[in-house]
């Protein structure tokens, strides 16, 4: 029985999942934010993809409450397939010859300065590495305070799992970034240390509507799930 006969919102969740995460990388390496605020010397600049992208986390979080380690996993990994299929359509628009007309109001420099990360796969092969790393460590820590607090303080488990999950995420991306060329290494701690704040706090705040997200799919979930069987 597949995964939407069994449950009614999860290809709705997969489906908000793969904008997130496509959305969030092309933004990554379309530009770099910077709001004139620094902490201990370090200015707090970002990537474009730091204000969409902790929503995967978000995301993983309510899966793996809801449905499961392995329901989760499948849902992440289409995603990065997903991810993948639109790295190398830009990669073969890169490729193609470029019409006159474009080359003079934009050009291909243009085009490798904004979305070179996406179409080299710098950015793409990036993010898998870091959300991979990020979001396995995410979940494990989540199960493992969950069984800990007896399926208690959902906040304690979703927020703590972020604080590990987060940090590895945020290094191992920004890290592979400037190893592949999409960010410059001036600008490794600023982005490591900007993203990582800052999905914290996404995650933070997003807390009440995770605890919303997570009552509401248990509930109607499991009232799906009850109908089918008495079908």
């Amino acid at each position: 029985m597949s995964l939407q006969t069994r449950f009614r919102y999860i290809d709705i969740i997969t489906a908000f999942f793969v904008f997130v995460l496509i959305v969030s990388n092309v933004a990554s390496s379309a530009k770099i934010i910077d709001l004139g605020v620094s902490i201990l010397g370090v200015r707090l600049a970002f990537d474009g993809g730091t204000l969409l992208f902790p929503l995967s986390y978000v995301i993983g979080d309510v899966l793996t409450e809801v449905y499961g380690f392995r329901p989760s996993r499948r849902v992440i990994w289409t995603g990065f397939a997903m991810l993948a299929l639109s790295s190398g359509l830009f990669l073969v628009l890169r490729i193609l010859p470029a019409d006159a007309e474009w080359e003079s109001y934009a050009g291909q420099a243009a085009f490798d300065a904004i979305l070179g990360g996406m179409s080299s796969g710098g950015i793409a092969l990036a993010s898998l590495a870091g959300y991979l790393i990020g979001e396995f460590s995410n979940s494990i820590t989540l199960v493992w305070i969950k069984k800990a607090t007896n399926s208690r303080f959902l906040w304690v488990r979703t927020i703590g799992s972020t604080l590990v999950g987060e940090f590895l995420d945020s290094l191992v991306f920004v890290l592979i970034a400037s190893l592949t060329g999409v960010f410059g290494w001036e600008l490794f701690k600023t982005l490591v240390l900007t993203n990582y704040l800052f999905k914290c706090v996404i995650e933070v705040l997003m807390t009440p509507a995770t605890y919303l997200a997570v009552f509401q799919l248990k509930k109607r979930e499991r009232t799906f799930v009850e109908s089918r069987q008495g079908e």
